[in-house]
């Protein structure tokens, strides 16, 4: 029998953690346990190719919380990710805390601000829908959609400061921070990331001037890819924490 996912407990060593400066044991625990589960397949879920070029398991959304690890690992990239159609830069509609599990991710915050005149990118709405039905069929293999929607606004951004996480540590970023996730080239990472969404906002991304409304489908992996990656990312977090 699985084990069930205990978010006050995570949300409370994230916290610990943020105070600290660096990710409780707890943390790391609850990373391979879940893992395991997935792994052995006690756990049945189906990894999401992400557009921005990670792979997700979703371990748990209830209500407005849910819990996943983010696996950032070119040698994944097959079959490859859907195409990205609009900039790295994003907005959440959830506060994030996140702790990396082994590798370096780093936020490069963006500033983003309304510029009619001159505008660099337009604004848009993500709107993430259940799931349409895969080509080959089965309810098991639906596939997450992406309704990616212009908005009025024309607006121009600047890079800010990039802050860089390494294994053990925690970062934290407020719903509707702009920013680009950054992860050095040839290099792997992983996170376990706690998401809490707030009532009346919408997911937000940067995307051509011009842009229209389109939609983006998501790729799963089958369960043996999907338990080929819990077990990488658990023999990594290992190798770390040996």
């Amino acid at each position: 029998m699985r084990s069930p996912v205990d978010y006050r407990r995570i949300e409370q060593a994230m916290a610990r953690g943020t105070r600290d400066g660096s990710a409780p044991g707890e943390l790391f625990a609850a990373a391979a346990t879940l893992l395991e589960e997935i792994a052995s397949g006690r756990r049945a879920l189906r990894a999401v190719r992400h557009p921005l070029g990670f792979l997700c398991l979703p371990v748990r959304r209830e209500g407005d919380r849910g819990v996943c690890v983010h696996v950032f690992d070119d040698a994944m990239a097959e079959p490859p990710h859907a195409r990205l159609t609009t900039s790295p830069v994003h907005a959440h509609s959830w506060d994030l805390a996140s702790c990396v599990l082994y590798g370096q991710v780093g936020n490069l915050r963006v500033r983003v601000r309304d510029d009619p005149e001159r505008p660099t990118h337009r604004l848009f709405e993500v709107h993430s829908t259940a799931s349409v039905a895969h080509p080959a069929g089965g309810a098991d293999d639906a596939l997450p959609v992406d309704e990616i929607r212009p908005t009025p606004r024309l607006v121009s951004c600047t890079p800010g400061p990039e802050e860089t996480g390494v294994a053990g540590g925690i970062y934290r970023l407020p719903a509707g921070e702009f920013h680009a996730t950054v992860v050095p080239p040839g290099t792997a990472a992983a996170t376990l990331l706690l998401g809490r969404s707030l009532p009346g906002r919408s997911d937000l991304t940067l995307g051509p001037v011009h842009g229209p409304a389109h939609r983006v489908v998501r790729q799963t992996c089958d369960a043996a890819q999907t338990a080929r990656t819990a077990r990488t990312v658990l023999r990594r977090i290992d190798g770390h924490h040996c």
